[in-house]
């Protein structure tokens, strides 16, 4: 079984990482980023290794609707400026709108839109965890 994240046979391949960056955002701004910094070793390690990296997360608790006060972006914008890389923030989580930005061969890091925007999530619903699955090769938990 492997255990740790540099144990995975990752290199040129398509990650999958689940984070948990349910972090306080106030007038679209985060006020505690410390559950992203801590994830930033795992991103880095990632990155530099795979072909692509997906995060996922959820952020608050919109009740499965999207709601823009609970969007990821807060969070993309943290993300590109500690990683010092282009984060790209897909406008959903699954549909044919993130599988056309998840295939660009010019992009290489991508940020879900809150999970939490589908109610499913919270349902673990198996449709929508293999809508997901379906982006990648290789899931990585960090949550």
């Amino acid at each position: 079984m492997i255990r740790r994240v540099d144990e995975l046979p990752i290199d040129g391949r398509v990650v999958f990482l689940r984070v948990d960056f349910n972090v306080p955002i106030v007038q679209g701004k985060i006020t505690e980023p410390h559950r992203i910094d801590s994830a930033l070793p795992t991103i880095r390690l990632i990155v530099e290794r795979a072909s692509k990296t997906i995060i996922a997360s959820h952020l608050g608790r919109p009740g499965g609707k999207k709601d823009p006060k609970y969007s990821m972006a807060p969070v993309a914008g943290h993300l590109q400026k500690a990683l010092g890389l282009p984060v790209v923030l897909a406008p959903n989580c699954i549909g044919p709108e993130v599988e056309q930005i998840v295939r660009a061969p010019n992009i290489r890091l991508v940020l879900l839109e809150n999970l939490r925007f589908h109610q499913e999530e919270e349902e673990n619903d198996s449709n929508f965890s293999r809508a997901l699955a379906a982006l990648a090769e290789v899931y990585v938990n960090d949550a």
